[in-house]
């Protein structure tokens, strides 16, 4: 029996839901039905399935698919992991190929066969049973590359957080040891997404680790190295965006260079609010031959600085900018990692479906005396 199985089924006949709904339920499985294309993708928003069973036609009397088609480019743009298998009407083989295409692993023909059916839905429930588990493993990989415990410093507090938008992303950041009195920190978004941009994360993560800490406490004199490592070791057209800082835990100075990431946001301890945007290099990995100038400031008692990832900066654009800025100012004083939990959820609702990743450092109010 397959009760632990789930299969989302979309048609605009009653007719053929109820058919195709007795059918999987006679096999055991569990299903839910939609009439419309905004049905199926209000329920893969709210509900994870083993498989996505779709007819290409909706609107009455016409046969191109279109809706169908577009159906397909918007699961994906949801980020719908489940197989998606369509339907289509006898003899139309170009369409069912163009489905295909566009995301879709099967198709069955209408009139259909049960015993087709079956064995189709049964051929890609497994085989994406097998594929979650994969990933379910790599998920779990990625977890232990983040920095799994923190040194103490005694003039700051510091925490990240990596929310991936699926079960593996292509964010990253790091605490580096780079000294007695330093702490270095990397926070990085790799190009692409899924499987892909995890292999380059773990690619950009063993060069900064591989570096002796001479080089990590100085972001001039490293991220040029990274640089032409990274370009060395990746396609062309491969490339990351990243922030990385090295802290001086004795004069409160943090020196750092940004590679083409959204400007960190320094929240003052009187509430005064600043954008990091100097400092600015270009992009990692996209050139052999690659500079970049490093610029430094100060954190007084109380004084926190944020970094993110663009899934968490893009949705706060424009007015609901505004959102997050009252957020930082509002619960500056609570600890990081509330604050940052506050920031990825504000970012989910506002909708974003990147991967979701903050850095942040406050400045302790009473540092022990050195």
């Amino acid at each position: 029996m397959n009760s632990n199985q789930s299969i989302l089924i979309g048609d605009d006949q009653v007719g053929v839901l109820e058919a195709l709904r007795l059918l999987l339920k006679s096999e055991g499985y569990r299903t839910v039905t939609a009439d419309s294309p905004a049905g199926v993708l209000g329920a893969a928003a709210k509900q994870r399935f083993d498989l996505i069973l779709v007819d290409l036609n909706y609107a009455r009397d016409t046969t191109s698919g279109q809706e169908g088609l577009d159906l397909l480019n918007s699961l994906q743009r949801q980020h719908n992991q489940a197989p998606v298998v369509v339907m289509t009407a006898w003899g139309s083989i170009d369409l069912a190929v163009e489905a295909m295409r566009r995301g879709a692993c099967d198709f069955v023909q209408k009139p259909w066969d049960n015993d087709r059916v079956l064995a189709t839905v049964r051929k890609q429930v497994e085989q994406h049973r097998r594929e979650r588990s994969e990933l379910d493993i790599a998920r779990d990989v990625q977890q232990k590359l983040l920095p799994q415990s923190n040194k103490t410093m005694r003039t700051i507090e510091y925490a990240g957080c990596c929310v991936p938008a699926r079960e593996v992303g292509g964010d990253y950041y790091d605490f580096f040891d780079s000294g007695e009195d330093t702490l270095s920190f990397v926070l990085a978004d790799v190009s692409g997404k899924g499987i892909p941009a995890a292999l380059l994360m773990a690619n950009l993560q063993a060069t900064f680790r591989s570096r002796p800490l001479a080089e990590l406490a100085h972001p001039a004199t490293l991220l040029p190295i990274v640089n032409r490592l990274f370009f060395e070791s990746t396609a062309p057209e491969f490339y990351a965006t990243l922030f990385f800082g090295a802290y001086d835990d004795r004069t409160r100075v943090l020196r750092y260079v940004n590679c083409g990431h959204p400007a960190p946001v320094l929240v003052r301890a009187d509430g005064t609010v600043e954008h990091l945007d100097d400092a600015s290099s270009t992009v990692v990995g996209l050139f052999a031959n690659w500079t970049c100038t490093e610029a430094s400031l100060t954190l007084a008692p109380g004084d926190a600085l944020f970094i993110s990832s663009d899934g968490v900066t893009e949705p706060a654009m424009d007015d609901d900018e505004q959102r997050l800025l009252a957020l930082l100012r509002g619960h500056r004083d609570q600890p990081l990692s509330q604050v940052m939990t506050r920031i990825l959820e504000d970012a989910a609702k506002l909708g974003s479906t990147d991967d979701l990743t903050t850095v942040a450092l406050r400045a302790t109010r009473s540092p022990d005396p050195t």
